[in-house]
């Protein structure tokens, strides 16, 4: 198991950041890698609560983690700390025992340069998942993050999507 710590810049406040963050059609327009589509089974944004997200390869010849050409995975919010930190405990959905076990992912969001920086440490990600593959996903996803907010998305809704 390994370790990846990805940071990024959104010219945006905390509060905008944080509410795309905790809002489940937001994460399902984000977090997702490109050649990727996201779909949010579940979402229950308070400490506890509980999600579930598949992704999806754009293209049949992604290979998926849960199913042929799906990543699935599910877990909770350990802790919430509004406009500051998003604890989330995941687990990928997975028959294979080396994509087996709980991840954590911390995001903090810190005031800077007349916006918000975001970092993202991912913990527990099993050595199956080759790490370069993860760091350019989370990358991705906080290029994405940074266009949606400043682009004025969100909407306050944390129902899934």
């Amino acid at each position: 198991m390994y370790t990846t710590r990805v940071t990024g810049h959104v010219r945006a406040s905390r509060a905008a950041v944080y509410q795309a963050l905790v809002d489940g059609r937001a994460i399902a327009t984000w977090r997702v890698p490109d050649g990727m589509s996201g779909r949010v089974h579940e979402f229950e944004a308070r400490e506890g609560g509980g999600f579930r997200v598949s992704l999806t390869y754009d293209v049949p010849t992604g290979t998926g983690k849960s199913a042929p050409h799906t990543d699935t995975y599910h877990g909770r919010f350990v802790k919430l700390v509004p406009d500051e930190q998003v604890v989330e405990a995941i687990e990928f959905e997975a028959e294979d025992p080396a994509l087996r076990g709980t991840m954590t992912m911390t995001t903090t969001l810190t005031d800077a340069g007349g916006g918000t920086d975001v970092l993202v440490v991912h913990e527990g990600i099993p050595d199956a998942v080759p790490a370069a593959d993860n760091e350019t996903g989370m990358r991705m996803a906080l290029a994405k993050l940074a266009r949606f907010v400043e682009a004025g998305g969100g909407g306050g809704s944390d129902a899934g999507g």
